[in-house]
């Protein structure tokens, strides 16, 4: 994280955006818009974030605004919370626009339990998650994959998982894509890439990774929280948050290399080398599409077997079967992606690349992409807070169509760096602050505590409020963890 403040120019364009205006720098294509309230622009000030955004401006084929959502902060190249989208004639792909943690991402599973079944037995499932979840830094799975079977991961995602018995074909039809992203080659990821897969598959990993037992606290949209199964406060609902692991990251740390290469060959200029990119239809655009789609089906099949063994946890603490208890599939979304998708460009249909970073896709109701059961209400949309405060659940809007290419924001955002986080943490003991809060919570070691202390991040309330005052996304329902498990 970059702790310089920004000073920059930034106009004011309503309660809820404002605008680093073209003129700004004289590389940029088009305006940069941050969708912020007046009470949390100082902290997206706080570090260098907006720069990031008139730097995305600059992209060569950019079509609209570069967007952030209220959750920005500094990354490599892109902000985490920025959405470009590029012509897919003229226009370029990114790996900064998509992260390292290739489609990490948010999987939701609600019950039928109740806060006072779960409450007394917390400890228990969080301890048996944490037994039955490999979790923490270059933790190795339980599944052993050859190499033809990962490349089946990689092409299939979800739907490997299920055909091995981990979940059941009602979980592809509540996950963005069905799980499985076309268009993905192994043949495109690095044997270093593959090396560091094969054993990580089914593992939460470390940092802000997490499962989570909740309880629902308020629902403000009863037709949507219906319709996602979401049917009263003190309903125990259960959040995983996990990406593409070791495979992920170096599938980026690999084509970084390639894009740097690819601005030289096709003489491109920007006014960051991190923003690195190649023109679209290009052999390096086209391979790194392939290895990052491959990459994303590898995390939709680590989620898809951790919900699996999530549910497991369930059936043996609580002693009765997944069905019964109503562990179903709310939905799984992504926040770190770039997807060709068409989008409404000056009254016409354009095919779009569009660049996703710590960003959720947020389509409305009626789309297609959307599962038949919300096709009246619009796409889940999950967003995690910290351990201590909410998570959230929206659904998707026809304004965010309009205005940010159907995508909202993904979670609080950070607003300490990792080491001043442990460094603000020192002496205090975060397990017993939350446990005082009313959440149990077990993490690989006391450095992860203090890294993802809830003070080390932006307020998530004031995050969905702004989202939902601007009509990119609405507030659906809240809840509150009551047990924790980090990696």
């Amino acid at each position: 994280m970059a702790d310089k403040g920004w000073g920059g120019k930034l106009e004011q364009i309503d309660q809820n955006r404002w605008r680093i205006p073209r003129s700004y720098k004289p590389q940029m294509n088009t305006d940069g818009i941050i969708y912020a309230s007046e009470r949390m622009i100082g902290d997206v000030k706080a570090d260098n974030a907006p720069e990031q955004v008139a730097n995305v401006a600059a992209l060569p084929g950019i079509v609209g605004c570069s967007l952030a959502m209220p959750d920005i902060h500094y990354g490599y190249g892109f902000p985490i919370g920025g959405v470009a989208a590029t012509q897919v004639e003229g226009g370029v792909v990114s790996p900064g626009g998509v992260g390292y943690d290739i489609n990490c991402g948010v999987r939701l599973l609600r019950t039928d339990l109740t806060r006072a079944e779960v409450e007394p037995k917390v400890k228990d499932l969080v301890q048996q998650m944490f037994r039955d979840v490999p979790s923490g830094v270059g933790s190795e799975g339980r599944i052993r994959v050859n190499e033809r079977e990962i490349h089946k991961v990689l092409t299939d995602g979800a739907r490997w998982a299920v055909s091995q018995g981990y979940g059941v074909p009602d979980d592809l039809e509540h996950t963005e894509d069905g799980g499985c992203l076309p268009g993905a080659d192994p043949g495109k990821l690095s044997d270093r890439a593959l090396k560091r897969g094969r054993p990580q598959l089914g593992t939460l990993g470390a940092g802000n990774h997490f499962l989570e037992i909740q309880v629902v606290e308020q629902v403000y949209d009863e037709p949507a929280s219906r319709a996602f199964g979401i049917t009263e406060p003190g309903q125990i609902v259960v959040m995983v948050h996990t990406g593409s692991r070791g495979l992920g990251y170096q599938v980026c740390d690999d084509y970084l290399v390639t894009m740097k290469n690819a601005m030289q060959k096709y003489n491109l200029h920007l006014p960051d080398p991190q923003l690195a990119c190649a023109p679209l239809g290009t052999p390096e655009a086209d391979n790194y599409l392939a290895a990052m789609r491959a990459a994303a089906n590898y995390a939709w099949a680590n989620r898809q077997c951790i919900a699996h063994w999530v549910r497991e946890v369930f059936e043996r603490v609580m002693g009765a079967g997944a069905e019964k208890l109503g562990m179903r599939m709310v939905y799984d979304v992504c926040h770190n992606i770039a997807k060709i998708e068409e989008h409404e460009v000056e009254g016409k249909q354009v095919k779009l690349c569009v660049h996703r970073k710590g960003a959720t896709r947020a389509f409305p109701a009626g789309h297609p992409v959307v599962p038949k059961a919300y096709a009246q209400v619009g796409q889940p949309v999950l967003v995690p807070g910290d351990m201590g405060t909410h998570s959230y659940l929206l659904a998707g809007s026809q304004q965010a169509m309009q205005d940010t290419f159907g995508s909202t924001c993904h979670g609080a955002g950070r607003m300490m760096s990792r080491h001043a986080a442990i460094r603000s943490a020192q002496g205090r003991d975060i397990a017993k602050e939350l446990m005082d809060r009313g959440v149990y919570v077990r993490a690989a070691s006391r450095d992860v505590l203090a890294e993802e202390m809830p003070a080390a991040y932006k307020d998530v309330d004031q995050v969905v409020a702004t989202c939902h005052a601007a009509g990119i996304s609405r507030l659906v329902a809240q809840f509150r963890p009551i047990g924790v498990m980090k990696g």
